[in-house]
C-alpha cells in the first residue's frame, strides 16, 4: 500500500486528471436540452381548434428535440397570417403553412419546403365545399343560383382550401370576386376547418369551404356527424401543407428535421393533420399554388 501511496506522490498530475474523469462521468448524459443550444423555434397556422393543435405539437416538440439534439419550441397561431409575420421577423426557424401562406410568405422572404403531410400515402388533398344534408343544394350550380339566398363560410382568409381555391371556383360561376364583391346572401371567414364544419352541421351557415383531409378526421373522430353533412363540389387535388425552413437553416439540421418528421408514428400527432405520415417537400411542389394565386390577385409580388 505504501509503495502504491509512493508512486501517486512521483505522479501529481494523476490527481487532477482524476478529477476531470469523474466530473465527465458524472455530467454525462445528465444534462438538459436546455444546455445544448438555443431552442429551435417552429410556428404553426391553426389546421384544427388551437387546444386540440397544441397537445398534439407538445408531442412533436419531443420527437423533433431528441432528433436534433437541442430544445424545440412549437407555437400554434391563432391566425395564419401570425406565422407568417413571425416568421418575417425572425422570430421562428421553422414554419408549418397552408400552401396559399406559403407562396405568400416565399415571395417576400427566402423559405424552403422541407417536409409535408401523407393523407393515405398520398401527399394531396382537396378542397370541399359542404352543406347540410337535408340541404336542397345539390351541385355547386345550385350554389351559384341560388347564391343570394345563401350564408357561405369560407376558413381563414389565407386558407388554400378553405379561401383560395373554392373561391376561384366560385369566380368561374359568376358569385364571387372578393369578400366585398359576391353575389351570396352573406359571406364569413370562420377562421379554421373544425368550425365550418361544425357550424354545417348545425345549419349556423348555408354551404362552406373546407380541407377535405381535415374534415374526413374530424368525422372519424366524431367530432362531426358525417352524416349530418353532404359534400357538394371538390377540387383537383392539391399538394399537402408545407413545412418549410428559413433560408439559414443549415443543412444538416433540415436533414435531421426530414428524418424526425418521417420517424413519426404517434396517433396523436399524426390525426390532427389527418395525416398517415410524412415525407419530402419542395418549393416546386407548390408551383399550381403559386400560379393560382397570382391569377386571383393574391400573391404580392418581389
Amino acid at each position: 500500500m505504501h509503495s502504491e501511496w509512493n508512486k501517486r506522490r512521483r505522479n501529481p498530475w494523476i490527481w487532477p486528471l482524476l478529477a476531470v474523469f469523474i466530473i465527465a462521468l458524472a455530467t454525462a448524459g445528465c444534462g438538459s436540452a436546455k444546455d445544448q443550444g438555443e431552442p429551435f423555434k417552429v410556428g404553426v397556422v391553426p389546421a384544427q381548434n388551437k387546444g386540440d393543435m397544441q397537445h398534439a405539437m407538445d408531442r412533436l416538440e419531443k420527437v423533433l428535440s431528441h432528433k436534433l439534439h437541442r430544445p424545440v419550441e412549437i407555437q400554434v397561431y391563432s391566425d395564419y397570417q401570425g406565422v407568417v409575420e413571425a416568421m418575417k421577423y425572425k422570430k421562428m426557424d421553422m414554419a408549418f403553412f397552408g400552401p396559399l401562406t406559403f407562396v405568400q410568405a416565399a415571395e417576400k422572404m427566402d423559405l424552403k419546403a422541407v417536409v409535408t403531410q401523407l393523407i393515405h400515402g398520398s401527399p394531396y388533398y382537396h378542397s370541399y365545399i359542404i352543406v347540410p344534408k337535408d340541404s336542397p343544394i345539390r351541385s355547386i350550380d345550385d350554389l351559384a343560383k341560388n347564391s343570394t339566398q345563401l350564408h357561405f363560410a369560407f376558413g381563414d382568409i389565407n386558407s388554400t382550401s378553405g379561401s383560395l381555391i373554392p373561391g376561384i371556383a366560385l369566380t368561374k360561376k359568376g358569385v364571387f370576386k372578393n369578400p366585398n364583391d359576391h353575389r351570396f346572401k352573406k359571406i364569413t371567414y370562420t377562421g379554421s376547418h373544425d368550425i365550418t364544419a361544425l357550424a354545417i352541421q348545425h345549419h349556423k351557415y348555408d354551404a362552406g369551404a373546407i380541407d377535405s383531409a381535415i374534415y374526413e378526421q374530424l368525422v372519424k373522430d366524431g367530432k362531426v356527424d358525417g352524416k349530418k353533412i353532404r359534400v357538394i363540389w371538390k377540387s383537383e387535388k392539391l399538394f399537402q401543407y408545407p413545412w418549410a425552413v428559413r433560408s439559414d437553416v443549415d443543412e444538416a439540421t433540415v436533414k435531421k428535421l426530414q428524418e424526425a418528421f418521417l420517424s413519426v408514428k404517434d396517433p396523436a400527432i399524426l390525426e390532427v393533420f389527418g395525416a398517415s405520415g410524412f415525407t419530402k417537400a419542395a418549393n416546386r411542389d407548390y408551383e399550381s399554388i403559386r400560379k393560382a394565386a397570382k391569377a386571383a390577385g393574391r400573391l404580392e409580388m418581389k
